[in-house]
């Protein structure tokens, strides 16, 4: 922590006791607060203290200080968040108690005190860990048993269009699409993609609460189950299926690309319990429908969250590489709607030697390492986190060094072929993305085989192991 961060960090914990010997029963210390996650819109804090039966802990959920005082990729107020943990509870969904909720005169910001759960967050985690083995085979046929609760959920008598949006697929399809257009940039695999949806809507879709973000890494599991449904700020009414599509996309299975639910179980198990509770059959093209929308929305999400940080409004080291994370999202999509053959670059283990001593490839890469190798070691959890993230920024940049240019010649190449033109490559990625707009047919031929070699190509760059490619 730096000297100009010390008074607010005091300021932050005097009005945390102040608001925890108010509202908590017993409260005698406050011991610490640490910082767990920073999302895109939330913080999570676990709260230790002293009171009448020895230590214990909370959880506390605030908005995250931000200049635009908003999320970059949406999501309801914290208020409407702790509504939703509530009625969790009544609907025996496991989830955290909402405590206490922040009012203006705590002066912490918006948000709400929980109590403390234990169990396991992190979805690489719980799909490796030995002592959570025994549960895993289970945690598909739950996870349909748990959104079948959320979807039986009688949203008119609880009132909750008062405080949710209601959106169908087109709506949400088409809100991606022009949040994309407003970065000015020319991806045409995402104007692809949100054509395929555009002309594939479902076409029996029900209305439910839809949770928008139950996936691997937002259950706490532990070895009894799955202990709290976390992180409801994407919520709203609408098609159940997404949910259920969202679970089994690809970016949530954490390397795992053979069990689809989250990367520790099977889609018939997740159907099982879902039809056991709600006694609704999922049609298996609804779920790739949602998959599709899934990895297309997390595509423009992450190119927006690099796009706030570009634009200074939250500065960030993990920001900018979460934006080389569309590719994944797209490859995904690409797998998805026009699977088949792509030709990589040979991944060299000696970086290029060329004219200069040493080259840049090289300079990066020997920075790299020793943020990899020497200082992550010797420093806490959080910032070893941040130095490799800054050594996998420095790794994109070596990577783009040695193989972009190539890549580049192919794909021009590719589109010249495609569009009867002679450009350079930016003007014509463009004229695509003009076209895919402007209805140009998606079966055009020559134009998939476009698709899967440039996003493979740069997915190849941006993170060459990521499963998809495999």
């Amino acid at each position: 922590m730096s000297a100009e961060d010390e008074p607010a960090q005091d300021e932050f914990s005097q009005a945390l006791k102040r608001t925890l010997a108010a509202n908590i029963p017993g409260f005698q210390a406050l011991l610490d607060c640490r910082q767990l996650t920073a999302g895109a819109s939330q913080e999570t804090y676990c709260i230790s203290y002293t009171g009448k039966h020895g230590q214990a802990k909370l959880a506390l959920r605030r908005a995250q200080p931000s200049p635009e005082g908003e999320s970059s990729v949406g999501g309801i107020s914290l208020a409407a968040e702790a509504r939703l943990f509530k009625l969790a509870k009544q609907y025996h969904i496991p989830s955290p108690t909402v405590i206490y909720e922040l009012q203006a005169q705590d002066k912490l910001g918006t948000g709400f005190i929980m109590n403390w759960l234990a169990g396991e967050t992190m979805g690489h985690r719980i799909n490796r860990r030995e002592e959570l083995a025994d549960i895993r085979p289970q945690l598909a046929r739950r996870c349909g048993e748990i959104l079948g609760r959320i979807h039986n959920i009688d949203w008119r008598a609880e009132k909750l269009d008062s405080f949710l949006e209601l959106s169908d697929a087109r709506a949400l399809i088409q809100e991606t699409w022009d949040k994309y257009r407003e970065l000015n940039i020319p991806i045409a695999m995402i104007d692809f993609t949100a054509r395929w949806l555009l002309e594939n809507l479902p076409t029996q879709a029900r209305t439910t609460l839809v949770h928008s973000d139950f996936r691997n890494g937002n259950l706490m599991v532990n070895p009894q189950g799955i202990e709290a449904v976390l992180d409801w700020e994407l919520a709203h009414l609408g098609d159940p299926v997404q949910d259920l599509g969202w679970l089994c996309v690809n970016s949530w299975r954490f390397g795992n690309r053979e069990l689809t639910v989250g990367g520790f179980g099977h889609r018939e198990d997740l159907l099982a319990g879902y039809h056991e509770v709600t006694g609704v059959q999922v049609a298996e093209q609804d779920i790739k429908f949602w998959q599709v929308y899934g990895s297309f929305w997390w595509s423009v999400a992450t190119l927006r969250m690099a796009h706030s940080w570009r634009i200074g409004a939250t500065p960030s080291l993990e920001r900018p590489v979460i934006g080389r994370r569309s590719s994944e999202a797209q490859m995904d999509c690409v797998n998805l709607l026009i699977s088949g053959e792509f030709k990589l670059p040979e991944l060299r283990k000696e970086l290029d030697q060329g004219t200069q001593l040493p080259m840049p490839a090289e300079l990066l890469a020997g920075v790299a390492d020793f943020l990899k190798e020497t200082v992550a070691p010797q420093m806490d959890a959080k910032n070893q986190f941040l130095a490799n993230v800054a050594a996998n920024s420095l790794s994109i940049a070596q990577r783009e060094l040695q193989y972009g240019p190539e890549l580049s010649r192919r794909e021009t190449q590719r589109l010249s072929d495609l569009l009867d033109q002679d450009a350079e490559l930016a003007p014509l990625r463009w004229a695509l993305v003009e076209k895919l707009r402007q209805g140009m047919p998606l079966a055009t031929p020559g134009l998939a085989e476009h698709l899967r070699q440039s996003v493979a190509g740069q997915l190849f760059i941006d993170q060459p192991r990521y499963s998809a490619l495999l």
